[in-house]
């Protein structure tokens, strides 16, 4: 049974979402310009929004399983509308970094109540028996079509009309958005009420298969963060030119959003643990050889396959939360479940890329990424851990 209105709620919704994760890359020069601040400040901002999502992706779980999945996106919507309006105004650190917070936090609770919508707004396309991952993927891959589109869209607009008319115009897309909160008939999505401890958040915590896909999201995410932003430095230190290294990037991104459409198009039920474990093994490939490459062809091979090998990991991750909460839990748990998944990647996405930075500023960019081929060696050992559970 389909819900038009659902299905246009998530393609928008999605589309918002990706633009907003690509939002500060794509602004950062004319905000770094119009505050005059350095670097340093800039990663400042970048670290807060990263920051604000682990607790915010666990209160926004939280209030989507107990006020109400259609409440929460309503609200994030409006402080996103807050934070962009706010943005466009900005005339001093201090309100930039109110405004990224606001942009952490609008961001966190619509992604976290988009993922539990994934199923209801896309698996009527795939027909009976199509496994969630398929739906997560066909999602992400419009989530990554808004984030590749943000800072090509953005750079023609500051052109032309400057960073306020800009961001208002940005605001506009997600009033529409938030239009199609009141549209939507809500009844069907919301789960059944069961007794408390049945929907214990004890019952989420003490679970192996749902602590195992966390675990495998903190080492999967930094990995995927650790190439998008090491890769120009990567293919410039074996000489690659500047131009050619940024549009190799593009590439990758394109390449890590396309791959989301294939698997949406040809996963099969059944087979998301030997998918899981088959990229993971080729993560590992991927970042040793990034680490070890000696010539720049190499190195520009080894990120654009990267970007096909990780592009679908997260959805297939998500997809067996999901699966496993409603079926062996409760469904009022997945709320709760996506924001405990989102909190404790956001711990790995704080953590580790510091730590690559931390190395790479003693050693090299590229000794460095031995640290991420060992992220992606936990993630495999947790990918096969998981097969067992």
């Amino acid at each position: 049974h389909m819900d038009g209105y659902l299905t246009t709620l998530q393609i928008l919704g999605l589309l918002v979402g990706g633009m907003c994760y690509a939002l500060l890359g794509s602004i950062k020069v004319p905000l770094a310009k119009r505050l005059d601040i350095e670097e340093g400040k800039v990663g400042g901002l970048i670290s807060a929004f990263g920051f604000t999502m682990i607790p915010m992706a666990f209160a926004a779980g939280f209030l989507a399983d107990a006020v109400g999945r259609e409440v929460v996106l309503a609200a994030a919507c409006g402080i996103l509308i807050a934070s962009v309006l706010v943005l466009a105004n900005v005339n001093s650190y201090i309100v930039a970094v109110i405004s990224v917070l606001l942009l952490g936090t609008g961001w966190s609770a619509l992604v976290n109540v988009l993922n539990a919508l994934q199923g209801p707004a896309f698996l009527p396309f795939f027909g009976e028996g199509a496994p969630l991952s398929t739906a997560m993927n066909m999602g992400d891959f419009i989530f990554g079509i808004g984030a590749f589109a943000m800072p090509i869209a953005t750079a023609m607009m500051l052109a032309r009309v400057g960073l306020r008319k800009t961001f208002s115009i940005f605001s506009v897309l997600l009033v529409v958005t938030l239009g199609f909160v009141f549209l939507v008939n809500w009844e069907p999505l919301t789960p059944v009420k069961v007794a408390a401890q049945d929907a214990s958040f004890g019952r989420l915590v003490s679970d192996t298969t749902v602590l195992l896909c966390c675990l495998a999201f903190f080492f999967h995410v930094p990995m995927e963060a650790c190439v998008g932003v090491w890769a120009t430095t990567l293919m410039k230190d074996q000489g690659v030119s500047e131009g050619r290294a940024s549009s190799l990037l593009s590439v990758f991104w394109m390449v890590f959003t396309l791959s989301r459409l294939v698997a949406a198009l040809t996963m099969v039920a059944g087979t998301d643990h030997v998918i899981l474990m088959v990229l993971s093994g080729a993560c590992v490939g991927l970042t040793i050889g990034l680490a070890a490459s000696k010539s720049k062809e190499m190195t520009s091979g080894f990120i654009v396959l990267a970007g096909a090998v990780m592009g679908p990991i997260f959805p297939i991750l998500i997809a067996l939360l999901i699966t496993h909460v409603q079926s062996d839990l409760s469904e009022q748990l997945v709320g709760r479940a996506i924001g405990l998944f989102f909190c404790i990647g956001g711990i790995g996405w704080a953590v580790i890329p510091l730590l690559v930075g931390k190395i790479a500023q003693k050693t090299s960019v590229q000794k460095s990424f031995f640290v991420v081929a060992g992220a992606a060696a936990c993630l495999t050992v947790v990918a096969v851990l998981l097969n067992f559970c």
